[in-house]
């Protein structure tokens, strides 16, 4: 149990936290959010010890295990799978506590070692540091390339791995979907909700957080306040509980305006003078109740394009891919792609890691010459893209307007200084060098760049790392209105989920149009994966062939129809077992969505909070089981 008492924190003069008085119970997965700045990060070094209170005190068990993600990787010669072996520290020195000994000849020694890695599981380390690499994207062949060879985006998934092979009792992750594609983001949720320990995770991902966390933590001017329940959840209650403030607050305002009325007529008459000072004592007794005060939300519009042709661009029987370098030859990733774009299309793309999207996008844009076929484009065509190194290639040292003069150098500075007011760029931040920006800042300057163009086709490959919630709910609204067509690649499925209107699928060479929704293909990518298992057992295995009997193949037959009726009559009882706990999870929300409750006494509410966890790990661990019988059924 962690618990933080009248805890408050300053950063410079600034006053960012205060009078925090919360108690986080072992294994809850909590999900901290508000605005960028609000102090997510330095509860977070305070946590690890970075940083300490100016008030109050925060209680952590002495020997809690703690693993977080780096937010540095050292360009190491180590094989990408030892450097996320090392993430167990203590497995680490066992192993090297062997080596010594093997190399001294200490045969105690090695026993010693031998016997504490075992009680580490520690000779299935790799197998386990493997699978958190497949799962973040890693191909098996990338596994034993040094660190040093890795891109940032890739160096910060290795670090991922590190701290999920680390044994810990709290684990800290702060966005870790950034440079997240969709597969590994499912992947990650998934583990994540095995996870045994507490977790506390920031992330600006709103189905992430609705798909892990149960329990929500919303930092808000300087105080905290905890929620039952996930995002989505918590959305509904602080909705709710400002509804009722400011219901309160009108109501205290019209009998404070009745009281002081009353006061007002009748505190010279004598005959009414002890009423008038009972109404003066009832004023000053109001709680004084304050308004909700409307935080004014960030909007942003794309403009509506001066030309938007019926068809943009297309690609005829295309392969697509990268030409050869010194005469090597070129490298296809997708063949005889037939992929065409009319306006208004708005087309999610969806696919594993490494299959392809990024390069059909480079394509579309033509940044990448078709290997064969042919990219049409239409004389009026005007592309907006942005990809995964857009904001990195922003001039160091310029500034916002710099940026924005480079693309109109003949426009008046005034024109330009509105268009970047516009998007939250005023007075002088305008002229503040980019080398101060957050990653959020830098995302939003590259969109405000494109969006000056008035294209009338976005391309846009994973435009919300480093976007806040509030940011990437205002790109949602500002894509849902924007007239041109649209082809966009994204890990954040509440934006693919609002913006797209149609899903095509890259994976095994190929791009075809995806008849199904998010949900849909997260169920694709596990029977994918279930069906490669199986494959590379079948491979592992290579029994030696016979011809079966008559007599075997019956009883063969027979084993299998009962196993079969056996697997229908499990699957229809773990169905009608989900259906009672949907019930009742729907009846404990209902609860926990009730302002009455929090009234109540706080272990009511706790019993509540740990029966819905209950109840959620059952259905999920049911759901899991009927996939698995549901899918050997239908094979």
């Amino acid at each position: 149990m962690i618990s933080f008492r009248r805890f408050a924190l300053r950063r410079g003069s600034r006053l960012l936290l205060s009078d925090i008085d919360l108690v986080i119970q072992t294994g809850w997965r909590l999900g901290v959010v508000g605005r960028n700045g609000c102090g997510k990060s330095s509860l977070f070094a305070a946590l690890q010890g970075q940083v300490e209170a100016d008030t109050g005190d925060l209680d952590m068990p002495a020997k809690i295990r703690m693993a977080s993600v780096a937010q540095e990787t050292p360009a190491l010669p180590d094989p990408a799978i030892e450097y996320v072996m090392a993430g167990d520290e203590e497995l680490a020195k066992a192993l090297r506590d062997e080596l010594d000994a093997d190399a001294r000849g200490d045969t105690e020694a090695m026993a010693r070692a031998h016997h504490r890695i075992e009680e580490l599981n520690g000779y299935d380390a790799r197998a386990r540091a493997g699978r958190l690499l497949h799962g973040l994207g890693f191909a098996p062949e990338t596994h034993e390339t040094p660190v040093k060879e890795f891109s940032g985006g890739w160096r910060v998934r290795l670090n991922l791995a590190r701290a999920l092979m680390c044994p810990s009792d709290l684990l800290l992750l702060d966005e870790p979907t950034n440079h997240l594609d969709l597969d590994a983001v499912l992947w990650l949720e998934e583990w994540l909700r095995r996870y045994q320990g507490t977790l506390l995770v920031i992330s600006h991902d709103r189905e992430f957080l609705d798909g892990v966390i149960t329990h929500t933590l919303h930092l808000n001017d300087g105080t905290g306040k905890l929620y039952t329940g996930n995002y989505s959840t918590f959305e509904r209650l602080r909705a709710e509980q400002l509804r009722q403030q400011q219901i309160a607050h009108e109501r205290e305002q019209a009998e404070r305006a009745h009281l002081q009325s009353f006061v007002d007529r009748f505190k010279a008459k004598a005959s009414k003078a002890k009423q008038a000072q009972s109404r003066v004592k009832r004023l000053e007794k109001l709680a004084g109740t304050e308004a909700v005060r409307a935080e004014r939300p960030f909007r942003f519009q794309f403009a509506v394009p001066d030309r938007l042709p019926d068809s943009m661009v297309q690609i005829e029987d295309g392969d697509a891919g990268y030409p050869g370098e010194n005469g090597a030859a070129p490298t296809t990733i997708l063949r005889n792609v037939r992929f065409r774009l009319e306006a208004g299309e708005r087309i999610g793309l969806l696919g594993p890691n490494g299959a392809g999207k990024s390069t059909l996008v480079k394509t579309l844009v033509g940044e990448l010459t078709p290997l064969a076929g042919e990219r049409k484009a239409h004389k009026d065509l005007k592309i907006g893209y942005f990809a995964q190194h857009t904001v990195e290639s922003l001039r160091e040292g310029a500034s916002p307007f710099d940026h924005l003069q480079d693309k109109a150098p003949g426009v008046a500075a005034q024109v330009l200084r509105d268009f970047l007011g516009g998007w939250n760029f005023a007075g002088d931040r305008a002229f503040e060098s980019v080398d101060g920006f957050s990653g959020g800042e830098r995302a939003r300057l590259a969109l405000a760049l494109i969006a000056w163009d008035k294209p009338n086709l976005l391309l846009l490959d994973e435009p919300t790392n480093h976007l806040d919630l509030d940011m990437r709910e205002a790109l949602a609204d500002a894509l849902a209105e924007f007239d041109g067509a649209l082809v966009l690649v994204s890990h954040d499925r509440h934006l693919l989920g609002m913006v797209s209107d149609s899903f095509w699928r890259v994976a095994d060479g190929c791009v075809e149009p995806f008849d199904g929704d998010l949900d849909d293909y997260a169920r694709w990518l596990r029977s994918r994966g279930a069906e490669a298992k199986k494959a590379k057992k079948k491979e592992a295995a290579k029994p030696v062939e016979r011809v079966e009997t008559p007599e075997e193949r019956r009883q063969r037959v027979a084993a299998e129809r009962d196993n079969d009726k056996a697997a229908r009559q499990r699957v229809k009882k773990i169905e009608t077992r989900i259906a009672t706990l949907e019930g009742e999870l729907t009846a404990i929300e209902a609860k926990l969505a009730d302002p009455a409750t929090y009234n109540g006494p706080t272990a009511d509410m706790l019993r509540l909070s740990q029966k819905q966890a209950e109840l959620r790990g059952e259905k999920e661990t049911l759901e899991v089981e009927w996939l698995g019988l549901y899918e050997k059924l239908e094979a």
